[in-house]
């Protein structure tokens, strides 16, 4: 794709300042993205070629780039508030966790706010082995908890290999995806603090849990004295129909995690959702745990925007429309791509496409940028393509997708037969 002499310097700098790998790896692609104007399912580069984001950034702009009601809700609070101060409660705060609470499962008693998925999830993780006296965390070899320590020791080991900081076996677990007995095996050790499950491992690629794989998980976990976490800040937020994707599988867990489309696209923002024991640390200490921007302010006045937003009946019905036209059509694109196309995962709007090449994933991300649509590859399995359309898509929009889908999936198939990839 020719780029903008503008995006060329950016590109050249930042190879320099920001980020070389990265750049490197974009430009080997054949392209030189920097955003420029967005709106809704929309966003240009400096040239004004227009393409429409099915990436969403994992669910961050869930509700859309620059959704008009958080932005005004933004400003509006500038004009009262600023971050606040972490040790005060404030009615921001009490609204943000009085409509959180209200969206989750009875046996959820507490919220605490932090900024991003990552620290949420290490937050979690400490408040469960208060909670149980207990220190290994059960985890998904093939999920992304996120980029901080805790979080990233618990996640996909590879990456904390990379840093030079190898998970502790007496402290980490990592097991397979939908298999209960492996679970079960390492829970009879009984020292385990928690579970933490990414209800379906986004950069695995989606793939489905076995039936009843949350609610046998939420067993185990309670029959041996372990706490039960959803990692829910790809799923979470309406993504799959419902507000909570465990809540769907008919899983009620002990802490939910939430982040991304909580900040509206404008204001970082994540919360560990807590039941009693979970939350028994701040009986005793509420202090223990603190940082300057926990639940600032601004970020819950976003955040509680983002709430009244998808409790709408109308986001629901779009949600469930967009379910059923993705189902429908995307099973029409395998028919017709069947030898590249194989598998189609789909819960709610959470979709994964899987293809027949391990690069697959890759080339056909590659494909539909050139076609004008942004979506990523699974990272963990390069053969499956991320499908994330955020909740208010219009069906013009979403028409659009699955024709130049169609294109994509022609080209990407092609480019596999080639070396260059």
């Amino acid at each position: 794709m020719i780029m903008s002499k503008e995006a060329g310097k950016i590109y050249a700098e930042a190879a320099k300042i920001w980020n070389p790998d990265r750049v490197a790896t974009f430009k080997k692609f054949g392209f030189e993205m920097v955003m420029g104007k967005r709106q809704g399912s929309y966003f240009e580069d400096l040239d004004g070629h227009e393409y429409i984001n099915m990436h969403s950034n994992g669910g961050v702009f869930n509700l859309g780039h620059r959704n008009p009601e958080i932005r005004q809700a933004l400003i509006d609070g500038m004009d009262v508030v600023d971050a606040g101060n972490h040790y005060f409660p404030s009615r921001y705060k009490n609204e943000l966790n009085e409509k959180l609470l209200a969206a989750s499962p009875e046996n959820m008693k507490y919220v605490f706010t932090l900024n991003g998925g990552g620290e949420a999830i290490d937050a979690a993780v400490k408040f469960a082995r208060r909670a149980t006296k207990r220190q290994r965390i059960i985890s998904l070899a093939c999920a992304f908890h996120g980029g901080t320590g805790i979080a990233m020791q618990a996640g996909n080991p590879k990456l904390a290999e990379f840093f030079n900081m190898t998970p502790d076996p007496k402290l980490y677990t990592h097991i397979a995806y939908n298999n209960l007995e492996q679970l079960e095996m390492v829970l009879k050790k009984n020292d385990t603090a928690a579970v933490l499950i990414e209800t379906i491992p986004a950069t695995a690629g989606f793939p489905m849990p076995i039936e009843n794989y949350h609610r046998e998980v939420q067993r185990l976990a309670h029959q041996y004295g372990a706490l039960y976490i959803a990692d829910e800040v790809q799923t979470g937020m309406m993504r799959s129909g419902q507000m909570w994707c465990c809540c769907k599988f008919k899983a009620v867990p002990d802490m939910i995690v939430t982040g991304k489309g909580l900040s509206g696209g404008y204001y970082p923002m994540s919360a560990v959702i807590m039941n009693d024991e979970a939350a028994s640390w701040m009986k005793e200490d509420g202090f223990a745990h603190t940082s300057s921007f926990n639940g600032t302010e601004l970020g819950c006045i976003v955040a509680s925007k983002v709430l009244d937003i998808l409790k709408r009946p109308a986001v629901k019905q779009n949600i469930d429309q967009l379910t059923e036209f993705f189902q429908l059509n995307l099973a029409k694109l395998q028919q017709k791509h069947r030898e590249f196309l194989v598998e189609v995962r789909q819960c709610g709007v959470i979709m994964g496409l899987k293809t027949a090449h391990p690069l697959g994933g890759q080339a056909l991300m590659v494909a539909l940028i050139k076609n004008g649509v942004w979506a990523v590859m699974a990272d963990f399995d390069k053969s499956v393509l991320q499908f994330k359309p955020n909740l208010l898509m219009d069906q013009i929009t979403a028409k659009k997708v699955i024709s130049r889908l169609d294109q994509a999936l022609s080209e990407a198939q092609q480019m596999v037969s080639t070396p260059s990839l």
